[in-house]
């Protein structure tokens, strides 16, 4: 395979937890030996992945981009809208640009700051990275003729 360039966006709500999804992502490319130059970007919240997203696909520089996020119920339902625009914006960059643009963004309904859920969720992003991690290097490898 050829050198894989990728993005990885990071949401910075509840970053102690979002930020396991780049560890399993770096696992899972390590596992398979992925020649490859992963860049980090940081960015306030959820919101702000998409445009993020757009700009650094547009460079021509990437691969793929990868976005993490933990976008959880406040109370205030505004979870719900956030979460669809997110996925919405991600889907339309890579509409838009062709780059391929995945998602390790979870909305629980059940989130509290509490020991046992937290370790929960420090898992799944783990896990939710190494699948992405998969999946970027999937569709990296199609060739379509």
């Amino acid at each position: 395979m050829t050198h894989f360039r990728i993005a990885f966006i990071k949401a910075g709500w509840h970053q102690e937890i979002v930020n396991n999804a780049l560890v399993g992502f770096r696992q899972e490319l390590a596992d398979q030996a992925v020649d490859h130059k992963l860049k980090t970007f940081d960015v306030p919240g959820a919101f702000e992945m998409p445009l993020l997203a757009k700009r650094l696909a547009e460079t021509g520089s990437y691969d793929a981009i990868v976005c993490a996020a933990l976008v959880v119920d406040g109370g205030i339902y505004r979870h719900d809208f956030v979460a669809q625009a997110v996925v919405d914006g991600l889907m339309s960059v890579q509409l838009s640009t062709n780059v391929p643009v995945f998602s390790v963004s979870l909305t629980p309904h059940n989130f509290q700051p509490v020991e046992v859920i937290e370790t929960f969720y420090t898992d799944h992003f783990i896990k939710k990275g190494k699948e992405a991690a998969r999946a970027a290097l999937a569709i990296h490898q199609l060739s379509i003729d």
